[in-house]
Protein backbone atom coordinates (compact mmCIF):
# COMPACT_ATOMS: atom_id res chain seq x y z
CA UNK A 1 0.00 0.00 0.00
CA UNK A 2 1.52 3.00 -1.25
CA UNK A 3 1.06 6.52 0.19
CA UNK A 4 0.88 10.45 -1.37
CA UNK A 5 3.40 11.96 -1.52
CA UNK A 6 3.97 14.27 1.32
CA UNK A 7 1.89 12.10 3.71
CA UNK A 8 3.28 13.03 7.20
CA UNK A 9 4.51 10.04 9.13
CA UNK A 10 5.94 10.92 12.89
CA UNK A 11 5.56 10.12 16.36
CA UNK A 12 4.52 11.50 19.31
CA UNK A 13 5.33 12.10 23.25
CA UNK A 14 3.82 13.83 26.26
CA UNK A 15 5.94 16.10 28.54
CA UNK A 16 5.18 14.78 32.11
CA UNK A 17 5.51 10.85 30.39
CA UNK A 18 8.88 11.78 29.38
CA UNK A 19 10.49 14.76 30.77
CA UNK A 20 11.34 13.97 34.49
CA UNK A 21 13.00 16.78 35.92
CA UNK A 22 9.92 17.95 37.89
CA UNK A 23 12.07 19.68 40.44
CA UNK A 24 14.46 21.67 38.29
CA UNK A 25 15.07 25.13 36.38
CA UNK A 26 12.38 26.69 38.20
CA UNK A 27 9.07 24.24 37.56
CA UNK A 28 6.04 24.06 39.45
CA UNK A 29 4.08 21.54 40.99
CA UNK A 30 1.36 19.95 38.60
CA UNK A 31 -2.02 17.48 39.29
CA UNK A 32 -0.12 14.32 38.18
CA UNK A 33 2.93 15.14 40.48
CA UNK A 34 0.48 15.25 43.39
CA UNK A 35 -1.49 12.29 42.00
CA UNK A 36 1.44 9.95 41.65
CA UNK A 37 3.10 10.83 44.74
CA UNK A 38 -0.71 10.27 46.56
CA UNK A 39 -0.35 6.36 48.11
CA UNK A 40 -2.62 3.83 46.03
CA UNK A 41 -2.88 6.73 42.86
CA UNK A 42 -0.42 4.97 40.74
CA UNK A 43 0.33 1.68 40.19
CA UNK A 44 3.26 0.40 42.38
CA UNK A 45 3.84 3.69 43.58
CA UNK A 46 5.41 5.15 40.45
CA UNK A 47 6.09 8.65 39.41
CA UNK A 48 7.16 11.19 36.54
CA UNK A 49 9.67 12.06 39.12
CA UNK A 50 12.81 10.89 35.96
CA UNK A 51 10.62 8.92 33.71
CA UNK A 52 12.77 9.28 30.62
CA UNK A 53 14.69 11.83 31.75
CA UNK A 54 14.11 13.65 28.27
CA UNK A 55 14.56 17.23 30.21
CA UNK A 56 18.44 15.98 29.80
CA UNK A 57 18.96 13.43 27.37
CA UNK A 58 16.83 15.28 24.22
CA UNK A 59 19.49 15.69 22.11
CA UNK A 60 20.29 11.82 22.49
CA UNK A 61 16.35 11.57 21.70
CA UNK A 62 16.46 14.08 18.88
CA UNK A 63 19.19 11.83 17.33
CA UNK A 64 17.10 8.80 17.57
CA UNK A 65 14.23 10.63 15.24
CA UNK A 66 16.83 11.38 13.15
CA UNK A 67 17.43 7.45 12.79
CA UNK A 68 13.68 6.79 11.95
CA UNK A 69 13.75 9.68 9.71
CA UNK A 70 10.45 10.94 10.84
CA UNK A 71 8.96 13.64 9.20
CA UNK A 72 7.32 15.58 12.03
CA UNK A 73 7.77 15.17 16.05
CA UNK A 74 4.13 15.76 18.42
CA UNK A 75 5.68 16.96 21.95
CA UNK A 76 3.80 18.88 24.68
CA UNK A 77 4.88 21.80 26.56
CA UNK A 78 4.83 21.22 30.21
CA UNK A 79 2.77 24.14 31.83
CA UNK A 80 3.96 24.04 35.35
CA UNK A 81 7.41 24.10 33.23
CA UNK A 82 7.02 27.85 31.66
CA UNK A 83 4.49 29.34 33.73
CA UNK A 84 4.84 27.76 37.57
CA UNK A 85 1.98 28.93 39.33
CA UNK A 86 -0.71 28.73 35.58
CA UNK A 87 -0.46 32.38 35.42
CA UNK A 88 1.49 35.32 36.19
CA UNK A 89 5.36 35.01 36.37
CA UNK A 90 7.12 33.15 33.23
CA UNK A 91 10.10 30.56 33.94
CA UNK A 92 12.84 31.20 31.09
CA UNK A 93 14.50 28.23 32.06
CA UNK A 94 11.63 26.64 30.72
CA UNK A 95 11.32 28.66 27.79
CA UNK A 96 14.58 28.25 26.51
CA UNK A 97 14.59 24.27 27.42
CA UNK A 98 11.61 24.00 24.62
CA UNK A 99 13.94 26.45 22.05
CA UNK A 100 16.30 24.17 22.05
CA UNK A 101 14.53 21.15 21.49
CA UNK A 102 12.43 22.97 18.55
CA UNK A 103 15.45 24.19 16.92
CA UNK A 104 17.14 21.06 17.08
CA UNK A 105 13.98 19.80 15.44
CA UNK A 106 14.11 22.05 12.71
CA UNK A 107 17.50 21.71 11.97
CA UNK A 108 16.71 18.46 11.45
CA UNK A 109 14.15 19.06 9.32
CA UNK A 110 11.70 17.83 11.42
CA UNK A 111 8.16 19.47 11.81
CA UNK A 112 7.40 20.17 15.49
CA UNK A 113 3.63 19.77 16.16
CA UNK A 114 2.94 20.98 19.70
CA UNK A 115 0.44 20.03 21.57
CA UNK A 116 -0.56 23.24 24.53
CA UNK A 117 -1.79 21.18 27.03
CA UNK A 118 -1.38 17.62 27.51
CA UNK A 119 -2.64 17.17 31.67
CA UNK A 120 0.01 18.38 33.60
CA UNK A 121 -2.06 21.71 35.01
CA UNK A 122 -0.60 23.58 37.31
CA UNK A 123 -1.03 22.62 40.82
CA UNK A 124 -2.25 26.09 41.66
CA UNK A 125 -4.75 26.44 38.71
CA UNK A 126 -6.64 23.10 40.41
CA UNK A 127 -6.71 24.27 43.41
CA UNK A 128 -8.99 26.60 42.23
CA UNK A 129 -11.30 24.57 41.00
CA UNK A 130 -9.12 23.22 37.94
CA UNK A 131 -11.30 22.12 34.73
CA UNK A 132 -14.52 22.24 36.29
CA UNK A 133 -13.91 26.04 37.14
CA UNK A 134 -14.80 28.49 34.65
CA UNK A 135 -11.28 30.54 35.49
CA UNK A 136 -9.51 27.85 34.12
CA UNK A 137 -10.55 29.90 31.00
CA UNK A 138 -8.64 32.86 31.03
CA UNK A 139 -6.02 31.15 32.15
CA UNK A 140 -5.58 28.85 29.38
CA UNK A 141 -5.83 31.44 26.86
CA UNK A 142 -3.46 33.29 28.48
CA UNK A 143 -0.75 30.30 28.67
CA UNK A 144 -1.89 29.33 24.65
CA UNK A 145 -1.40 33.33 24.08
CA UNK A 146 2.45 33.50 25.41
CA UNK A 147 3.22 30.36 23.41
CA UNK A 148 2.21 31.93 20.55
CA UNK A 149 3.77 34.86 21.10
CA UNK A 150 7.22 32.89 21.95
CA UNK A 151 7.67 29.90 19.71
CA UNK A 152 4.99 30.87 16.60
CA UNK A 153 8.13 31.95 14.65
CA UNK A 154 9.46 28.35 14.39
CA UNK A 155 5.94 26.07 15.29
CA UNK A 156 2.99 26.60 12.94
CA UNK A 157 1.09 23.24 14.04
CA UNK A 158 -0.76 23.56 17.47
CA UNK A 159 -3.34 21.59 19.27
CA UNK A 160 -4.54 23.21 22.47
CA UNK A 161 -5.85 20.21 24.34
CA UNK A 162 -5.01 17.22 24.22
CA UNK A 163 -8.16 14.15 24.66
CA UNK A 164 -10.45 16.16 26.30
CA UNK A 165 -12.85 13.45 27.03
CA UNK A 166 -9.88 12.30 29.33
CA UNK A 167 -9.27 15.40 30.77
CA UNK A 168 -12.88 15.62 31.82
CA UNK A 169 -14.30 12.19 32.42
CA UNK A 170 -10.79 10.32 33.76
CA UNK A 171 -9.59 13.21 36.01
CA UNK A 172 -13.10 14.62 37.13
CA UNK A 173 -15.40 11.54 36.56
CA UNK A 174 -13.72 8.21 37.45
CA UNK A 175 -10.75 10.04 39.19
CA UNK A 176 -8.92 7.28 37.92
CA UNK A 177 -6.34 10.22 36.55
CA UNK A 178 -5.34 13.09 38.35
CA UNK A 179 -6.89 15.31 40.11
CA UNK A 180 -8.57 12.12 41.14
CA UNK A 181 -12.10 13.58 41.65
CA UNK A 182 -15.30 11.40 40.62
CA UNK A 183 -18.21 13.90 40.47
CA UNK A 184 -20.45 13.52 37.54
CA UNK A 185 -21.06 17.02 37.73
CA UNK A 186 -17.90 18.09 37.57
CA UNK A 187 -16.91 16.17 34.50
CA UNK A 188 -19.99 17.97 32.51
CA UNK A 189 -18.64 21.10 33.39
CA UNK A 190 -14.74 20.08 33.07
CA UNK A 191 -15.85 18.75 29.23
CA UNK A 192 -17.85 22.03 28.57
CA UNK A 193 -15.04 23.91 29.90
CA UNK A 194 -12.31 22.32 27.40
CA UNK A 195 -14.69 23.48 24.42
CA UNK A 196 -14.64 26.58 25.48
CA UNK A 197 -11.00 26.70 26.50
CA UNK A 198 -10.24 25.27 23.09
CA UNK A 199 -11.85 27.93 21.02
CA UNK A 200 -10.38 30.72 23.27
CA UNK A 201 -6.77 29.28 22.26
CA UNK A 202 -7.54 28.50 18.88
CA UNK A 203 -8.62 32.14 18.92
CA UNK A 204 -5.47 33.80 20.59
CA UNK A 205 -2.71 31.45 18.52
CA UNK A 206 -4.30 32.81 15.60
CA UNK A 207 -4.37 36.07 16.73
CA UNK A 208 -0.52 36.17 17.57
CA UNK A 209 0.56 33.51 15.26
CA UNK A 210 -1.70 34.17 11.48
CA UNK A 211 -0.06 31.22 10.05
CA UNK A 212 -1.13 29.07 12.59
CA UNK A 213 -2.64 25.36 11.64
CA UNK A 214 -4.83 24.72 14.83
CA UNK A 215 -6.67 21.65 15.24
CA UNK A 216 -8.13 19.61 18.39
CA UNK A 217 -6.57 16.15 18.97
CA UNK A 218 -9.59 13.90 20.08
CA UNK A 219 -9.48 10.48 21.54
CA UNK A 220 -12.10 8.53 19.82
CA UNK A 221 -13.65 5.27 19.80
CA UNK A 222 -16.07 3.10 17.64
CA UNK A 223 -18.97 1.74 19.18
CA UNK A 224 -19.01 -1.94 18.64
CA UNK A 225 -22.76 -3.13 19.57
CA UNK A 226 -23.43 -6.82 20.55
CA UNK A 227 -26.96 -6.92 19.44
CA UNK A 228 -28.32 -4.17 17.39
CA UNK A 229 -31.55 -5.25 17.82
CA UNK A 230 -31.52 -4.69 21.74
CA UNK A 231 -33.01 -1.42 22.52
CA UNK A 232 -30.76 -0.69 25.44
CA UNK A 233 -27.51 -1.51 23.81
CA UNK A 234 -28.52 0.78 20.99
CA UNK A 235 -29.61 3.48 23.51
CA UNK A 236 -25.86 2.62 25.48
CA UNK A 237 -24.38 2.72 21.70
CA UNK A 238 -26.36 6.85 21.48
CA UNK A 239 -25.24 7.92 24.62
CA UNK A 240 -21.35 6.50 24.75
CA UNK A 241 -20.97 7.99 20.75
CA UNK A 242 -22.03 11.31 22.31
CA UNK A 243 -20.68 11.21 25.76
CA UNK A 244 -16.74 10.43 23.90
CA UNK A 245 -17.41 11.34 20.18
CA UNK A 246 -20.20 14.01 18.84
CA UNK A 247 -20.19 16.21 21.99
CA UNK A 248 -16.60 17.82 21.05
CA UNK A 249 -16.76 17.03 17.03
CA UNK A 250 -20.22 18.81 17.07
CA UNK A 251 -19.65 21.21 19.41
CA UNK A 252 -16.01 22.40 17.78
CA UNK A 253 -17.29 21.88 13.84
CA UNK A 254 -21.43 23.49 14.15
CA UNK A 255 -20.92 25.56 17.67
CA UNK A 256 -23.48 23.47 18.60
CA UNK A 257 -23.81 20.20 21.43
CA UNK A 258 -25.67 17.42 20.25
CA UNK A 259 -29.17 17.44 21.61
CA UNK A 260 -28.45 14.12 23.41
CA UNK A 261 -25.83 16.25 25.49
CA UNK A 262 -28.62 18.23 26.81
CA UNK A 263 -30.60 15.36 27.32
CA UNK A 264 -28.60 13.21 29.33
CA UNK A 265 -26.32 15.64 31.22
CA UNK A 266 -29.49 18.27 31.44
CA UNK A 267 -29.19 21.40 33.98
CA UNK A 268 -25.41 20.34 34.29
CA UNK A 269 -24.81 21.27 31.13
CA UNK A 270 -26.90 23.96 30.38
CA UNK A 271 -26.11 25.90 33.67
CA UNK A 272 -22.30 26.30 32.66
CA UNK A 273 -22.74 26.99 28.99
CA UNK A 274 -22.31 31.17 28.54
CA UNK A 275 -22.68 33.31 25.70
CA UNK A 276 -19.57 32.89 23.23
CA UNK A 277 -18.50 29.79 24.79
CA UNK A 278 -19.28 27.78 21.63
CA UNK A 279 -18.35 30.56 18.98
CA UNK A 280 -16.69 28.38 16.27
CA UNK A 281 -12.83 29.18 15.60
CA UNK A 282 -10.86 28.26 12.64
CA UNK A 283 -9.94 24.43 12.19
CA UNK A 284 -7.05 23.89 9.74
CA UNK A 285 -7.17 20.25 10.68
CA UNK A 286 -8.16 17.49 13.22
CA UNK A 287 -6.50 14.99 14.81
CA UNK A 288 -7.99 11.87 16.32
CA UNK A 289 -6.54 9.25 18.71
CA UNK A 290 -6.89 5.89 18.53
CA UNK A 291 -6.58 2.67 20.20
CA UNK A 292 -9.55 0.04 20.22
CA UNK A 293 -13.50 -0.01 19.19
CA UNK A 294 -15.70 0.14 22.61
CA UNK A 295 -17.67 -2.85 23.04
CA UNK A 296 -21.25 -3.02 23.93
CA UNK A 297 -23.04 -5.72 25.49
CA UNK A 298 -26.04 -6.32 27.29
CA UNK A 299 -26.93 -4.82 30.99
CA UNK A 300 -25.34 -5.86 33.74
CA UNK A 301 -25.86 -5.02 37.72
CA UNK A 302 -23.94 -1.54 38.48
CA UNK A 303 -21.09 -3.98 40.94
CA UNK A 304 -21.03 -5.75 37.93
CA UNK A 305 -16.65 -6.12 37.31
CA UNK A 306 -17.24 -5.69 33.05
CA UNK A 307 -19.41 -2.58 33.64
CA UNK A 308 -19.03 0.59 31.87
CA UNK A 309 -18.45 2.88 34.72
CA UNK A 310 -19.09 6.53 32.82
CA UNK A 311 -22.50 5.38 30.90
CA UNK A 312 -24.08 3.54 34.45
CA UNK A 313 -23.03 7.40 36.06
CA UNK A 314 -24.97 8.85 33.17
CA UNK A 315 -28.08 6.57 32.57
CA UNK A 316 -28.50 4.76 36.21
CA UNK A 317 -28.11 1.39 34.38
CA UNK A 318 -24.86 -0.40 33.18
CA UNK A 319 -23.48 -2.29 29.62
CA UNK A 320 -21.31 -4.66 30.06
CA UNK A 321 -18.31 -3.01 28.32
CA UNK A 322 -15.48 -5.93 28.37
CA UNK A 323 -13.47 -6.82 25.09
CA UNK A 324 -14.32 -10.09 23.88
CA UNK A 325 -11.35 -12.33 22.28
CA UNK A 326 -7.43 -10.85 21.73
CA UNK A 327 -6.40 -7.90 23.88
CA UNK A 328 -3.04 -5.75 24.20
CA UNK A 329 -1.45 -5.46 27.44
CA UNK A 330 -3.56 -2.38 28.27
CA UNK A 331 -6.29 -4.95 28.32
CA UNK A 332 -8.02 -3.47 25.13
CA UNK A 333 -9.67 -5.09 21.85
CA UNK A 334 -7.42 -5.18 18.72
CA UNK A 335 -9.67 -3.80 16.42
CA UNK A 336 -7.95 -2.33 13.41
CA UNK A 337 -11.05 -1.59 11.62
CA UNK A 338 -12.51 1.08 14.13
CA UNK A 339 -9.58 3.28 12.76
CA UNK A 340 -10.61 3.19 9.10
CA UNK A 341 -14.56 3.48 9.89
CA UNK A 342 -14.28 6.43 12.25
CA UNK A 343 -12.08 8.44 9.20
CA UNK A 344 -14.61 7.43 6.74
CA UNK A 345 -17.38 8.28 9.41
CA UNK A 346 -16.85 12.02 10.24
CA UNK A 347 -15.80 12.63 6.11
CA UNK A 348 -19.51 11.40 5.50
CA UNK A 349 -21.19 13.09 8.52
CA UNK A 350 -20.02 16.65 8.05
CA UNK A 351 -19.31 16.98 4.18
CA UNK A 352 -17.61 20.36 4.07
CA UNK A 353 -16.65 21.13 7.72
CA UNK A 354 -14.24 18.56 8.87
CA UNK A 355 -10.83 19.56 7.43
CA UNK A 356 -7.32 17.30 6.86
CA UNK A 357 -7.07 15.06 9.17
CA UNK A 358 -4.42 13.12 11.06
CA UNK A 359 -4.26 10.01 12.93
CA UNK A 360 -2.42 11.40 15.99
CA UNK A 361 -1.77 8.93 18.20
CA UNK A 362 -2.09 4.80 17.62
CA UNK A 363 0.20 2.36 19.09
CA UNK A 364 0.03 -0.91 21.40
CA UNK A 365 1.21 -1.62 25.09
CA UNK A 366 3.24 -5.35 24.72
CA UNK A 367 6.04 -5.93 27.36
CA UNK A 368 8.51 -7.35 24.76
CA UNK A 369 12.42 -6.90 26.62
CA UNK A 370 15.82 -7.47 25.74
CA UNK A 371 16.79 -10.42 24.51
CA UNK A 372 19.75 -11.98 24.44
CA UNK A 373 20.96 -10.65 21.63
CA UNK A 374 20.58 -7.08 22.76
CA UNK A 375 17.18 -6.33 20.89
CA UNK A 376 13.91 -6.41 21.04
CA UNK A 377 11.52 -8.65 18.89
CA UNK A 378 8.29 -7.05 19.00
CA UNK A 379 6.39 -8.73 16.24
CA UNK A 380 2.97 -8.41 17.83
CA UNK A 381 3.79 -4.55 17.94
CA UNK A 382 4.46 -4.61 14.01
CA UNK A 383 1.74 -6.59 13.24
CA UNK A 384 -0.90 -3.90 15.37
CA UNK A 385 1.14 -1.00 13.56
CA UNK A 386 0.50 -2.95 9.98
CA UNK A 387 -3.14 -3.80 10.46
CA UNK A 388 -3.67 0.35 11.69
CA UNK A 389 -1.98 1.98 8.88
CA UNK A 390 -3.86 -0.17 6.48
CA UNK A 391 -7.02 0.69 7.62
CA UNK A 392 -6.04 4.13 7.71
CA UNK A 393 -4.92 3.92 3.85
CA UNK A 394 -8.24 1.87 2.88
CA UNK A 395 -9.86 4.74 4.31
CA UNK A 396 -8.40 7.22 2.17
CA UNK A 397 -9.09 4.88 -0.78
CA UNK A 398 -12.91 4.92 0.13
CA UNK A 399 -12.62 9.26 0.32
CA UNK A 400 -11.04 10.55 3.57
CA UNK A 401 -8.38 13.03 3.67
CA UNK A 402 -5.87 12.48 5.42
CA UNK A 403 -2.21 13.58 6.00
CA UNK A 404 -0.26 12.05 8.28
CA UNK A 405 -0.39 9.40 11.23
CA UNK A 406 2.00 9.40 14.17
CA UNK A 407 2.55 6.61 16.02
CA UNK A 408 1.97 6.34 19.99
CA UNK A 409 5.02 6.40 21.36
CA UNK A 410 8.60 7.00 20.89
CA UNK A 411 9.54 5.57 23.76
CA UNK A 412 8.62 3.55 26.70
CA UNK A 413 7.16 6.20 29.22
CA UNK A 414 5.45 6.65 32.21
CA UNK A 415 1.85 5.20 31.37
CA UNK A 416 -0.11 7.45 33.74
CA UNK A 417 -2.21 5.41 36.68
CA UNK A 418 -0.35 2.48 35.73
CA UNK A 419 3.25 3.88 35.76
CA UNK A 420 6.17 1.78 33.96
CA UNK A 421 4.08 -1.00 33.20
CA UNK A 422 2.91 -1.01 30.24
CA UNK A 423 5.39 -0.20 27.42
CA UNK A 424 3.73 1.55 24.69
CA UNK A 425 7.34 2.76 22.71
CA UNK A 426 9.00 1.77 19.80
CA UNK A 427 11.94 2.19 21.86
CA UNK A 428 12.60 0.13 24.80
CA UNK A 429 13.93 2.16 27.90
CA UNK A 430 15.62 0.92 30.69
CA UNK A 431 14.73 2.91 33.60
CA UNK A 432 17.61 1.85 35.61
CA UNK A 433 20.10 3.38 33.03
CA UNK A 434 17.95 5.28 30.43
CA UNK A 435 19.43 3.13 27.83
CA UNK A 436 17.42 3.01 24.73
CA UNK A 437 17.15 0.58 22.21
CA UNK A 438 15.19 0.67 19.08
CA UNK A 439 12.74 -2.27 19.05
CA UNK A 440 11.95 -4.38 15.64
CA UNK A 441 9.03 -2.21 15.54
CA UNK A 442 11.03 0.63 15.44
CA UNK A 443 13.06 -0.40 12.72
CA UNK A 444 10.07 -1.34 10.46
CA UNK A 445 8.19 1.94 10.91
CA UNK A 446 11.73 3.34 9.81
CA UNK A 447 11.45 1.86 6.41
CA UNK A 448 7.79 2.17 6.32
CA UNK A 449 8.47 6.52 6.43
CA UNK A 450 11.71 5.87 4.00
CA UNK A 451 9.28 4.04 1.34
CA UNK A 452 6.24 5.65 2.14
CA UNK A 453 4.47 2.28 1.99
CA UNK A 454 3.59 -0.89 3.78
Amino acid sequence: MKFPEGFLWGVATSSYQIEGAVHEDGRGPSIWDTFSHTPGRVLHGHTGDVACDHYHRWPEDLELLKQLGVKAYRFSFAWPRLIPAGTGAREPRGFAFYDGLIEGLLEAGIEPVATVYHWDLPQPLQDHGGWASRSMLDAFEGYARALGEHFGDRVKRWSPINEPWVVSWLGYGTGVHAPGIADTAQAIAAAHHTVAAHNRAARALHEVVPQALVGPVLNQAHPAVDDISDPFQMRVAAVQDMNQNTFWMQALLTGEYPELAYEIYGDRLTSVVHPGDLDVQPMEWLGINFYHNFRIGHQVPVDHPTRNTVIDSLMGAAAEGAPVGPTTDMGWPITPQGIGDLLVRWTREYPGLVPQMFITENGVAYDDGVSDDGQVHDLRRIEYLRSHISSVGDAMQRGANVGGYYEWSLMDNFEWAVGYDKRFGIIHVDYETQKRTLKDSALWYRDVIRNNEI
